[in-house]
C-alpha cells in the first residue's frame, strides 16, 4: 500500500488539483478540463514512471472515459489511428533488420569505408544510424542492437576498456556515436518514435508534415551537425590512438564471416528500398504511407523473412502501440475540447507586447534545456509541445518554423545528459566515461546544435517555403 501511495499518490494529486482547484477558462467545459487533468497526471506518469510508460497511458485511456467525457468508444479510438500502425509496422520491419543481420551488414560496410581514423569511425556508425533511422523508429534498437556494439567491439580492439585505458579510443567512440545518434533522431520522420506525435500535432495546427517532407527538412542541418560532432567532441575529449586502419580490417574480416548477402537479406534489402521510395514519393503517387509499411511487412511475412512468432515476440512494437495510440487520441480530445487554444490565449495576454521572433526564441530555448528535467523525450514533447505550438501561433509565428523546430530540437536535446532517452543509459552504461565528462561535452555540443539548426536549418526552411 505504502508503494502504491508514493507511486501514484502524487498523480493522484495533481488530478485533483487541476480538475478541482486550478480555476477553470471560462471557454473550457467542466469534462474537458478534467481529461486535460488526466493528460497532465499521465504525463506525469510517463516521466516519473510508478508503471511502465504503456502501463501508465493504459490507464489514462481507461480514466478518460471514467472522468474526461470521453465514451469507451472514442478513448479507444487512437488505436485505429494509421499513423499508430504505421510506426507499429516500422518496429516490425525493424526487427527483420536485426534479425537476418542486414542492419549490422550495414554498419560493417560504412566502417570499412571509412574506419581508418578514430573520427571515420564516428562518421561510419553515424551513418549507419541515419540510414536506418529512414525506416527504424526506435532509437535504442538502432543503436543497442548495431551501432554501439560496434563501436565497443573496435575499442576493445585497440584494448580501449572501462578504467585506465578507456581514453585510448572508447571513451571518444561512446560520446560522439551517441552524440551523432541525438541528431540522426531528429533527421527523420522515423527518426525517434514520439516525432509521428508531433507531425500528427501539427497537422491538426494545420501544418501536415510527411515523412519525406521531414526528411527533406532535416537533411541540410542533420547532416551539417553530423559533420561537426565528431570532430568538436574529439576536440573536448581527444583520444590517444587517432588512426585506426585496424578497424577497416576489422570490419571487413566481419563482413568476410558473414558471407555474400542471404535470401532473406537480399529481399529485406529490395523491400527496405522500395518502402523508403515509396514513402519519399506518397505526393506523386497518393499511396498513404500507412498502406506502404504494412505492404512491406506483408512482404516479409508472406516470404517467411518475418515470422509471425517474431511480430508476437516484439514487446517494444506492442508496448509503443498501447502509449502512442492512447496519447494520439487523448492530445486530439484536448485540442477538440479548446484546452490548447484556452492555454494560448491565457500565455497570449502575459507576452502580449512581445513579438513573436522574441517569444519564439526564448520559448524555444527554455523548451530545449527544459530536458535536463525529463528522462524521455516523448514525455518531454507530450508536456511542452503542444502548448508551446499553440502560444506561438496565437502570436502570429509561421506555423511550418514552430512545428518543425520544436519537433527537432526535442531530439537533440536528449544528448545534454546520460538518462535524456533510451540509448543514453546504454551508453553510459559501458563506463567508459564519466559523469562529469558526459554532461560537459553534452552541454558544449548543445550550443553546437542549437546554433547550427537555428542558423543553417532556419535559412535551408527559409528557401524550402516553410517558413
Amino acid at each position: 500500500m505504502l508503494r502504491f501511495l508514493k507511486g501514484f499518490g502524487p498523480l493522484v494529486l495533481l488530478y485533483l488539483l487541476i480538475a478541482y482547484l486550478l480555476p477553470r477558462p471560462a471557454a473550457v467545459k467542466q469534462d474537458a478540463w478534467q481529461l486535460f487533468a488526466v493528460f497532465a497526471a499521465t504525463v506525469a506518469g510517463l516521466i516519473l514512471q510508478p508503471v511502465a510508460g504503456g502501463a501508465m497511458v493504459l490507464i489514462g485511456v481507461v480514466f478518460s472515459a471514467l472522468v474526461g467525457g470521453l465514451t469507451i468508444q472514442n478513448a479507444l479510438s487512437g488505436y485505429s489511428d494509421p499513423m499508430v500502425w504505421l510506426v507499429l509496422t516500422a518496429f516490425l520491419i525493424s526487427r527483420a533488420l536485426l534479425n537476418t543481420g542486414l542492419a549490422r551488414r550495414i554498419a560493417l560496410i560504412f566502417v570499412r569505408m571509412f574506419g581508418t581514423t578514430s573520427v571515420g569511425i564516428t562518421y561510419a556508425l553515424a551513418a549507419t544510424d541515419a540510414v536506418l533511422a529512414t525506416i527504424i523508429p526506435s532509437n535504442g534498437a538502432r543503436s543497442g542492437g548495431v551501432t554501439l556494439p560496434i563501436a565497443r567491439s573496435i575499442a576493445e580492439l585497440y584494448g580501449s576498456t572501462p578504467g585506465p585505458t578507456a581514453g585510448r579510443l572508447g571513451a571518444y567512440l561512446i560520446v560522439a556515436v551517441y552524440q551523432s545518434v541525438c541528431v540522426g533522431a531528429a533527421m527523420f520522420f522515423t527518426g525517434q518514435a514520439s516525432n509521428p506525435i508531433a507531425a500528427q500535432i501539427a497537422g491538426q495546427n494545420g501544418f501536415p508534415i510527411t515523412w519525406a517532407s521531414w526528411f527533406i527538412a532535416g537533411s541540410v542541418p542533420g547532416i551539417v551537425s553530423l559533420a561537426v560532432i565528431p570532430v568538436l567532441v574529439m576536440k573536448l575529449f581527444p583520444p590517444d590512438i587517432r588512426k585506426t586502419p585496424e578497424a577497416a580490417a576489422f570490419a571487413a574480416g566481419e563482413l568476410e564471416k558473414m558471407g555474400p548477402m542471404s535470401r532473406a537479406e537480399r529481399i529485406l534489402a529490395l523491400v527496405f528500398v522500395c518502402v523508403c521510395s515509396l514513402w519519399a514519393t506518397a505526393g506523386r503517387h497518393g499511396i498513404d504511407i500507412t498502406v506502404t509499411a504494412l505492404l512491406g511487412a506483408a512482404a516479409l511475412l508472406l516470404t517467411g523473412v518475418l515470422t509471425w512468432d517474431d511480430v508476437k515476440s516484439e514487446k517494444t512494437a506492442w508496448d509503443m502501440f498501447i502509449w502512442y495510440g492512447g496519447l494520439v487520441r487523448l492530445g486530439k480530445a484536448l485540442n477538440d475540447g479548446g484546452v490548447m487554444r484556452a492555454f494560448a490565449d491565457g500565455i497570449g495576454v502575459w507576452f502580449a507586447d512581445t513579438t513573436w521572433p522574441v517569444l519564439f526564441v526564448a520559448a524555444l530555448l527554455i523548451y530545449f534545456y527544459a530536458h535536463y528535467a525529463f528522462a524521455s523525450i516523448t514525455a518531454h514533447l507530450l508536456a511542452m509541445y503542444p502548448p508551446f505550438l499553440a502560444v506561438l501561433i496565437l502570436k502570429g509565428a509561421p506555423v511550418g518554423l514552430v512545428a518543425f523546430a520544436f519537433a527537432c530540437f526535442v531530439n537533440f536535446s536528449s544528448g545534454l545528459t546520460n538518462y535524456g532517452t533510451t540509448p543514453s543509459p546504454m551508453f553510459f552504461a559501458q563506463e567508459y566515461v564519466s559523469m562529469k565528462d558526459w554532461f560537459r561535452i553534452g552541454a558544449v555540443v548543445s550550443v553546437s546544435n542549437v546554433f547550427i539548426w537555428g542558423t543553417v536549418g532556419f535559412a535551408w526552411w527559409k528557401l524550402l517555403g516553410i517558413w
